[in-house]
């Protein structure tokens, strides 16, 4: 009797509230990566091929969870059929106790784990959004029925009441991603009926704007900063509408048109991003360019588009074009073999290239600062930013070009761009333990991005350290351009540090084998790794992208304390 009611306590109690705390954290990560991959089941899938993803794939955990399934589903009824009762007294309670004795420790230790994260601010949860709320919502209602149902058989039916309760547990525990992938598919309809109405209302509003001007960026890189320097030369004249970051999907878009166009505003500055081919066609049919800017291709996200030609054909600019107007204006950046090749045969009446139209001469790139002689057609002036490396330039000039557009002066322009801020680009500066420079460029990694970031290390004197990820989402080019990677890093880096698996042998072959580059995951091994080599004055580049959780560990483990 008294280990009926102790097994009745834990079937019934702790064993349910320790796998439901499991479960919450469970849900919540899936949510996350599915949020985080903007619920694109292409960029979720293409996840299961780095490091991390496989390491849910094939984690040892889940593989001794299926294995107690196997055992309670099958291995104990079949000892529970062969041996008699009578010669092995209580062999149920025995059995039961053995092996719900190790499901309890496993659920304990998962547990604790939950609650040292949900203490230390390290779990992985969503941004709760009406679309996040709603998935949870459902996704509780299906663990409560799943939970409940087998319990309520213990009164109605089941004539061993100690297996099929623990059974549903460990199965739906097992069987979670897959369920959070359901259910997120299955109302993927709803969320379209939904992304729809607020299209439409959008392009609806925009239609009340005719006087509007609408400045329209797009490329694999560079768009944000662009988008930001190009708002920050034109507020000093006009009543300017950007984007807010990470909004540039059509959601986004439409969001930004109905909740911050108001009639007098003058300019809307609209980045663009695509995954597919004819995404970048759509947004153009929401916001309705006079001007585009294209800031450049690379094979960023290869992976989602299937092919170059459908990446070109969005990202890379062409579908943006095709939707201005004909009186638009298209403005390419020469410094970027895609853009170049689409000036050369488009066809617009208006088209403006960097490096031949603009240009920048006498670039001087310091550590906190560029400066650099701009030259539009037979004007000219010195322009002067705070950014952190020459690779800004690129960006820049794109803006002042935009600018110039709207009649801005050469001498206008160049005052605010003494204004700009590290903030509005790619990378900040920051300093660290033992006077450590530490350079901040966890925003979306990228081959040019990464190659460029590279490239401002030059300008620091010492020893340089760079702590990345490998790259996602390239598709069949990864390894050619973790290779190029890995060339740059041998030529620039005194050490490189590579936290995630899939792709660090290309760094390492393009570092032609060198020793400097080594694979560590723990942040607080690196942290160990760089204090053991690096002084006053050296610095440490973190680059990765939303994803990277141990730079963003190293970034506030690295930085000095106020």
């Amino acid at each position: 009797m008294i280990l009926d009611f102790l097994f009745s306590i834990f079937l019934f109690f702790l064993l349910p509230v320790l796998w439901l705390i499991r479960e919450i954290k469970a849900v919540n990560f899936w949510l996350y990566l599915w949020q985080l991959k903007e619920y694109h089941i292409g960029r979720f899938i293409d996840h299961f091929r780095t490091s991390h993803g496989q390491k849910l794939l094939f984690d040892k955990l889940v593989f001794l969870k299926v294995v107690l399934i196997l055992v309670v589903a099958f291995g104990i009824p079949y000892i529970l059929d062969t041996f008699d009762p009578e010669d092995y007294l209580h062999l149920d309670l025995r059995l039961g106790f053995s092996v719900f004795g190790i499901i309890f420790l496993v659920y304990l230790l998962e547990g604790l784990k939950a609650a040292r994260d949900f203490f230390g601010r390290s779990l992985r949860i969503p941004v709760p959004t009406k679309k996040i709320i709603a998935l949870r919502l459902f996704l509780f209602f299906i663990i409560v029925l799943w939970w409940a149902s087998p319990l309520l058989g213990l009164f109605l039916r089941i004539p061993s009441p100690y297996m099929d309760p623990v059974l549903g547990m460990l199965l739906y525990d097992v069987l979670t991603p897959f369920v959070v992938a359901v259910v997120v598919l299955m109302l993927q309809p709803f969320a379209v009926l939904g992304k729809r109405r607020i299209i439409q209302k959008a392009t609806k509003k925009r239609a009340t704007l005719p006087n509007l001007k609408v400045v329209g960026i797009t490329g694999s890189y560079g768009k944000t900063s662009t988008k930001e320097f190009l708002f920050a030369i034109l507020q000093k004249k006009f009543r300017v509408v950007k984007t807010p970051e990470h909004r540039n999907s059509e959601v986004g878009v439409s969001q930004t048109i109905l909740q911050d166009l108001k009639d007098d505003t003058e300019i809307f500055i609209c980045e663009m991003g695509a995954y597919n081919k004819g995404g970048i066609k759509l947004l153009a049919s929401i916001a309705r360019p006079n001007i585009a800017i294209l800031t450049g291709a690379n094979e960023q996200h290869l992976a989602t588009f299937g092919s170059m030609e459908n990446l070109l054909s969005a990202e890379g600019g062409q579908e943006l074009v095709d939707s201005l107007p004909e009186n638009g204006t298209v403005i390419f950046n020469g410094s970027n073999k895609y853009t170049q090749e689409l000036y050369e045969k488009s066809t617009i009446s208006r088209k403006i290239l960097s490096g031949k139209d603009i240009r920048a001469e006498n670039l001087t790139v310091e550590k906190e600062r560029i400066s650099f002689n701009l030259v539009f057609g037979q004007e000219n002036v010195v322009i002067t930013a705070n950014l952190l490396g020459g690779y800004n330039t690129e960006n820049l000039l794109l803006a002042i070009a935009g600018a110039k557009e709207f009649g801005m002066t050469l001498a206008e322009i160049a005052d605010v761009c003494k204004t700009i801020t590290p903030e509005m680009g790619a990378m900040k500066l920051k300093k660290g333990i033992s006077g450590l420079n530490v350079i901040d460029s966890i925003y979306s990694a990228n081959p040019d991005g990464v190659i460029a970031a590279l490239e401002y290390l030059k300008v620091w004197p010492g020893k340089k350290v760079i702590v990345m990820p490998c790259l996602i989402e390239l598709g069949k080019a990864s390894k050619e351009v973790h290779k190029r990677i890995g060339e740059k890093i041998a030529e620039v880096c005194d050490l490189a540090i590579i936290t995630t698996r899939e792709h660090f042998q290309d760094v390492k072959e393009g570092a032609r084998q060198s020793e400097k580059v080594i694979y560590m995951e723990s942040s607080q091994e690196i942290l160990e790794k760089v204090k053991g080599m690096v002084k006053e004055g050296d610095a440490v580049l973190l680059e990765g992208g939303k994803e990277s959780r141990v730079q963003r560990q190293l970034l506030a483990l690295l930085s000095k304390n106020d």
